[in-house]
């Protein structure tokens, strides 16, 4: 789920403000610790005291007493939702092999009673306000962002996507799944235009972090990149030299631990396919004086 910034902090501030102190070091060899039921009901969004959740051929509104408000039906699985205004976005996996993969419609709802008012095509996406929302999608010469209004009606689109950051602005961590990579952290401005910011080193990052100040923690293969409101970046820490491979079998994240930043890597065994080793590195963070 997209991470917004908030509107508080100058717009000035640097990535090179940050420091990053290394607190723990924890390895664990085991099982998955993250499987889900294929069954479950799963939160994906909430506004006041709406929740919307999904499972698989379904996503249904909730208030806070537990009654229903509406349900909708769908061909797959819910993965995740985006509130705005009186809209709701929720994208799908599909349960069969498409030719874009497990990739299902994006649908946006009504808010009120669940209505279909448009089924739309993207794998990410994040609400801008008023009804508005970005949608993403990338593979087969696709690598494309375009924003929608209430009506599901393009309003503009630009030659980028990946994790959006949406806050005073629009920001985009790119995934390209090319090597080499050209992706970069990049600033989504009206007219399709794309203000280019520092380069990465990873052609899939994982969802990156979103500070109080609009700072954005990246984890850009080995390195922990603070990426500022203004693109420039610094490198908080290094947890393995740079040319150490990232492979199909490896999944990252990067996760808040009360008021410490937690960086985890999953990696699957060769030979023993159900079990893992997970390396869990945990920083406090703070401003330089």
């Amino acid at each position: 789920m997209p991470r917004a910034e908030s509107s508080g902090g100058a717009a000035g501030d640097s990535a090179a403000a940050w420091r990053a102190e290394l607190v723990d070091h924890r390895r664990t060899v085991g099982p998955s610790p993250d499987g889900r039921s294929g069954s479950a009901r799963e939160l994906l969004a909430r506004r006041g005291e709406l929740r919307i959740h999904g499972g698989i051929g379904s996503v249904g509104c909730v208030d806070s007493a537990g009654r229903t408000r509406w349900t909708h039906r769908c061909a797959g699985r819910p993965n995740a939702a985006h509130v705005s205004g009186d809209r709701v976005l929720v994208t799908t996996d599909s349960l069969e092999y498409t030719p874009w993969g497990l990739l299902g419609p994006a649908l946006l709802l009504d808010l009120a009673d669940g209505r279909l008012v448009a089924e739309l095509r993207g794998r990410r996406a994040a609400a801008r306000g008023g009804g508005r929302f970005v949608l993403g999608l990338e593979g087969y010469d696709v690598f494309d962002t375009w924003e929608y209004d209430r009506d599901g009606t393009l309003t503009d689109s630009w030659r980028s996507y990946g994790h959006y950051v949406v806050g005073t602005g629009l920001r985009v961590v790119e995934a390209d799944r090319s090597i080499p990579t050209d992706g970069r952290v990049v600033r989504l401005l009206p007219g399709g235009v794309v203000e280019r910011g520092p380069r990465l080193s990873d052609p899939q990052p994982p969802e990156p972090l979103v500070l109080g100040d609009g700072t954005i923690l990246v984890l850009d293969r080995w390195a922990l990149r603070a990426v500022g409101r203004g693109l420039d970046s610094a490198v908080l820490a290094e947890l393995a030299p740079a040319d150490k491979k990232v492979d199909a079998r490896t999944v990252r994240a990067l996760r808040r631990d009360g008021d410490r930043i937690a960086v985890v890597v999953r990696e699957r065994d060769a030979d023993e396919p159900t079990r893992y080793t997970v390396d869990t590195w945990t920083f406090g963070l703070r401003r330089r004086a």
